[in-house]
């Protein structure tokens, strides 16, 4: 059964959340304007989606799909967009189902910062393989993961296990205009 524990002190944070959006330091729009794919760990980009490796991984082959435009919720993403996100995300499945031919996979996105969202202004799914048994007591016991590779490694196998008829690189989107005083 489920103890609850009232926290009326707290109505006033809940009602009045810091949202912590910040589009100046936004890295996900940092990796679409990032001048080198391989440096930056970009998988794919495509003129509305950029897909690339989380640099915090669950595990390996972990990735992130996310759109080009800066958008915190798949409700601000407009039908072009919405139907772009869902092809990257299958494209990823397929390159990790070829990469490391997990036992299954994790799809899901965390909208907002109550609900997990490290990033809450930009948004981006997350895709990773899974293995029956990937848990351990490191996880467990030590809140820590092990990841048997380096990202670098990961990028590689998953590059190379791309989809094919996909271009790896587009043309990116103009940075944009910095104000000045």
């Amino acid at each position: 059964m489920l103890e609850r524990l009232w926290a009326g002190w707290r109505a006033e944070y809940v009602s009045h959340p810091d949202t912590g959006r910040d589009d100046a330091g936004c890295v996900m729009c940092s990796l679409v304007h990032a001048p080198d794919d391989e440096e930056a760990l970009v998988l794919e980009r495509t003129p509305l989606t950029i897909t690339v490796m989380n640099l915090y991984p669950y595990g390996s082959g972990h990735l992130m799909v996310a759109p080009v435009r800066h958008a915190a919720s798949f409700v601000d993403l407009d039908d072009d967009e919405t139907l772009a996100m869902a092809r990257a995300q299958v494209r990823a499945l397929r390159a990790i189902g070829a990469a490391y031919a997990p036992d299954g996979m994790n799809v899901g996105a965390n909208l907002g910062r109550a609900a997990g969202a490290g990033v809450p202004g930009h948004l981006h799914v997350h895709v990773l393989p899974r293995w029956s048994g990937d848990t351990n007591f490191m996880t467990a016991v030590g809140e820590v993961r092990v990841l048997p590779e380096a990202l670098t490694v990961g990028y590689a196998k998953l590059r190379a296990a791309w989809p094919p008829g996909v271009t790896a690189t587009v043309r990116r989107p103009p940075a944009p205009a910095v104000s000045v005083g």
